[in-house]
């Protein structure tokens, strides 16, 4: 897939009613400082489309940026901030929840987590937050530039484990520097179009997909 064009459409706070976008939807979760915003700027061949921060927490709201006027990309508060009150990381829950459980037009659903870490008890209720909701979220390790290649395949591991991921789920490893995992993505944002008469799609590596067992 080829970004032609991508714009912010949509900007929805805590009170706002969700739009039905009548276009397929792809969201992508994660905590504060995970690096969602470098990723969707890489994804989309931008450089501040999705405005990056020191300050973790920045994203407080969900942002629908329309995409090739075919789909949406939608962009969900980072969580897990420790300088956020209670009361608001609950909002900014129920939120998340809400669109998850709600969007008429959502078909896939990505979760980041930092590949150096194990993931944390937030990672692990936003899985089961897109499990309920129906979804069998495409994991995204991010910050791939930051550990060595040997540590690569045991926080991979690490990773699977802690979100008692199934074989057939995907992990991708990423890094907004290199761009490694870009093509895998993108990859998988394209599945959720509708193949039109006569297009070809071409297989992309990058992917830790495992076969059932």
């Amino acid at each position: 897939m080829k970004i032609k064009k991508a714009e912010l459409q949509t900007v929805c706070g805590i009170t706002s009613t969700l739009p039905d976008t009548g276009q397929p939807e792809a969201a992508f979760a994660g905590r504060s400082n995970v690096g969602k915003s470098s990723l969707i700027n890489c994804l989309l061949n931008r450089k501040n489309l999705a405005r990056t921060s020191s300050q973790p927490g920045k994203t407080q709201t969900i942002n629908f940026y329309h995409i090739n006027d075919i789909f949406y990309l939608v962009d969900l508060p980072g969580y897990g901030y420790a300088k956020v009150s209670e009361a608001v990381k609950a909002k900014w829950g129920k939120m998340i929840e809400r669109y998850l459980r709600s969007s008429k037009n959502l078909k896939k659903v990505f979760l980041l987590v930092d590949i150096r870490h194990e993931p944390s008890k937030n990672d692990i209720q936003m899985m089961e937050w897109m499990r309920g909701a129906g979804f069998s979220p495409v994991i995204v390790a991010t910050k791939l530039d930051k550990i060595k290649r040997s540590q690569q395949a045991k926080q991979l591991k690490l990773i699977r484990q802690t979100l008692k991921m199934k074989p057939e789920e995907t992990l991708i490893a990423f890094s907004s520097e290199t761009r490694d995992g870009r093509d895998a993505l993108l990859a998988e944002l394209e599945n959720i179009l509708p193949v039109q008469e006569g297009e070809e799609t071409e297989n992309v590596d990058g992917t830790d997909r495992r076969p059932e067992s």
